[in-house]
């Protein structure tokens, strides 16, 4: 049966645990994460990243997590925690979802950029 784009978020929301800006604050903090902007690179260049965030659009997300991928990104480990953001939190639910069927354990969504930006998470420009 044919699903659409809600059925698809709904189901990565279920399965993704949203994190507050002040939760993903303090994970960042805590060490042994890895952040991820699945926005596409114009978007970052027009706007910023988090501080230290790797950007990796959507589109070649699972290209990069995977180790047996030519174009693997060494930045994925499944020992680390996976934060993932976008414009507003839909891309990075989708994102987190696709990573758990990939075999990553510790995968958050921790939402949009601006709102990141807004509760005061480190930026740098893109």
């Amino acid at each position: 049966m044919p699903r659409s784009v809600k059925d698809l978020l709904a189901e990565a929301n279920a399965a993704v645990t949203r994190l507050s800006p002040s939760e993903a604050k303090e994970k960042i903090r805590s060490g042994n994460v890895l952040v991820v902007d699945v926005r596409d690179p114009t978007e970052a260049q027009q706007t910023g990243r988090i501080k230290d965030a790797i950007n990796v659009s959507r589109g070649m997300l699972e290209f990069r997590a995977d180790p047996e991928s030519q174009y693997h990104d060494p930045a994925f480990q499944k020992d680390k925690t996976i934060l993932l953001h976008c414009a507003s939190g839909g891309r990075s639910a989708l994102a987190g979802k696709t990573l758990k069927d990939m075999g990553y354990t510790a995968v958050f969504n921790i939402g949009g950029f601006k709102e990141l930006a807004e509760a005061g998470i480190d930026t740098e420009p893109a």
